[in-house]
């Protein structure tokens, strides 16, 4: 019975211990601690948040982790019925790779690629393009700052069907335009119209053997 005891003191003071990190949390239905924001402010773990309908703007429910204050990893959000509507992905605060939207009748509606700020590279490479061209004409390297840009190839889906109807290519807030479309060189002979005389030269000398066209005009 004494160790039963001393194995629950130590249970709440283990307990006890953790929860004083926090100024404040709640705990979900597993009592596991959600929404814990820490001593200096800042929010850590798993949170999930709702945001009431309001000003005819709908509402939703999102879930996932804060990592030093800022969102990080994978985010979903459900609309207030219930259903997923995107998987979002976050490094730090920002939208890294790729977001996934949904209709809520759970069609893929659109997909999305974005670059996110890398704490572990101070300096970044940044494209400089031409004025109305949208081509590259030279980089230059800068202090990264946190960001999160759109860069690479977006999606839109038709709903229901799930037929691809758009593609976009982005590189670091820059849409790219389209290569315009390269010539299509035939291997087959072009076709020449003949004139009222050639066709009247071959009906005189159809099935003659030896006859040449020396491309004179006179018949």
């Amino acid at each position: 019975m004494k160790a039963i005891l001393f194995f629950f003191i130590v249970q709440m003071l283990v307990v006890s211990t953790g929860f004083s990190q926090y100024k404040s949390y709640k705990l979900n239905a597993n009592g596991d601690t959600i929404n814990a924001t820490r001593m200096d402010g800042t929010k850590h773990g798993k949170w999930v948040i709702r945001i009431d309908e309001i000003r005819g703007e709908p509402g939703y429910e999102e879930e996932g982790e804060y990592k030093k204050g800022e969102k990080h990893g994978y985010w979903r959000r459900y609309n207030l019925s219930g259903d997923l509507i995107a998987v979002e992905n976050f490094k730090l605060g920002g939208k890294d790779g790729l977001q996934q939207y949904y209709t809520y009748l759970g069609d893929l509606e659109r997909e999305e690629w974005w670059k996110g700020y890398n704490p572990d590279a101070p300096y970044d490479t940044i494209a400089i393009y031409g004025t109305g061209s949208g081509e590259i004409v030279d980089y230059k390297i800068v202090k990264a700052e946190p960001y999160s840009v759109k860069d690479g190839e977006w999606k839109y889906y038709e709903p229901g069907s799930g037929r691809l109807i758009r593609k976009e290519k982005w590189e670091r807030n820059n849409l790219v335009k389209p290569d315009a479309p390269k010539a299509v060189v035939s291997d087959k002979p072009k076709k020449v119209d003949k004139t009222a005389e050639m066709l009247e030269w071959e009906k005189k000398n159809r099935g003659k053997k030896g006859v040449v066209r020396d491309g004179r005009t006179g018949l």
